[in-house]
């Protein structure tokens, strides 16, 4: 009779486990904001997008880098890196060209800051910048004003111009100097959205009747540009 002695498990192999990383939070979101970061080609302010990719990359390379046995996701962090950069450059070029090129020819670039009275001197509702412009050509961007209780939405001859969608929509009506009542010529027309508009035309200092209940505006543009 024979007794067959139980054999001991084999000892378990826990290489593997050794060998295991965590994937680096950093690095993924760097990775994701750098494929977003294409929109930066859009706007202006969407350019903080790729510099928190680049930041995040940064960040993450570093980490990585500093602790090998327990995180990884450098590919993620380089391409995350590096998307960001080009599309960072490649977004102010951008931009910096639209810039550059969007004033038409003879025409002065303005803004709504130069039309804002001086709160030192009372009394005072346009500024001497502002009459100097009176018959001269310019260009401005802005946002078609909808007031409350709607009207057309195409087709635009005339629209009141206004300084941003903020003041408009939670702020009530705009104040007189952040509207620009605008007389499209020819077959130019205009709609209503949530898109900043470029204008160009011969600017007025001239109170008119308004549109839409807003009472006077102070500034006209008949404008003969619309992009």
């Amino acid at each position: 009779m024979s007794i067959e002695l139980e054999q001991p498990a084999p000892a378990a192999d826990f290489g593997d486990y050794a060998r295991y990383r965590v994937l680096s939070s950093l690095a993924v979101v760097s990775g994701v904001v750098g494929l977003l970061s294409v929109s930066a080609l859009l706007d202006w302010m969407l350019c903080a997008l790729p510099v928190v990719g680049i930041i995040t990359g940064a960040m993450a390379l570093k980490k990585i880098r500093a602790n090998p046995a327990e995180y990884t996701g450098e590919k993620f962090a380089l391409v995350g890196s590096v998307l960001s950069m080009a599309f960072l450059a490649g977004g102010i070029s951008w931009h910096s060209y639209v810039y550059a090129t969007e004033v038409p020819p003879d025409h002065e670039r303005i803004n709504y800051d130069m039309l804002q009275p001086d709160p030192s001197t009372p009394n005072q509702l346009v500024p001497p910048g502002a009459e100097k412009l009176d018959g001269k050509k310019v260009f401005i961007k802005g946002y078609v004003y909808q007031p409350s209780g709607g009207g057309h939405t195409t087709g635009l001859k005339e629209f009141v111009l206004v300084r941003d969608k903020g003041q408009c929509c939670f702020g009530g009506d705009p104040k007189l100097t952040d509207m620009i009542l605008v007389k499209l010529e020819g077959k130019l027309s205009a709609e209503f959205n949530m898109r900043v508009i470029k204008l160009a035309g011969t600017f007025h200092v001239s109170p008119s009747s308004g549109m839409h209940g807003l009472g006077p505006v102070v500034y006209q543009l008949d404008a003969d540009y619309i992009r």
